[in-house]
């Protein structure tokens, strides 16, 4: 797949999602809903915020940064973009469960760098 074919389709299903949780947010009562309701705003705002952050982490890297393999800026700002719509995901959902604080958002900051961390070193050997 070329790059201009991965910014077409990642683009288009970003805006998919951005609809899909569009139409959760206007139609679901979160009062008066279950386990579907809340599980169908989660996922589409996690894949809303990971299209977002992977299309911008993608263009920070091809464009302003100058990276020259195309593919490996792909893999690195699809992989974070994953990480951070997770972390934002996980953080909304221990709000809404009221066990927010700022030792469990640290926990999770230094989990997801770790598991970064680890996925670089995994890739960096495969290189």
């Amino acid at each position: 797949m070329s790059l201009k074919a991965y910014l077409f389709f990642m683009s288009v299903a970003t805006i998919i999602a951005a609809f899909s949780l569009a139409i959760v947010l206007a139609t679901i009562d979160p009062s008066a809903t279950n386990w579907l309701g809340f599980s169908l705003f989660y996922s589409a705002l996690f894949l809303t915020i990971a299209g977002v952050f992977s299309i911008i982490g993608f263009i920070i890297r091809f464009a302003i940064l100058h990276q020259r393999l195309g593919t490996r800026a792909v893999v690195v700002s699809f992989r974070q973009a994953c990480l951070a719509a997770f972390l934002i995901v996980a953080v909304l959902l221990l709000l809404s469960q009221g066990l927010f604080s700022w030792l469990n958002v640290l926990l999770l900051i230094i989990g997801f760098s770790a598991l970064e961390f680890f996925l670089l070193s995994l890739s960096f050997n495969n290189h």
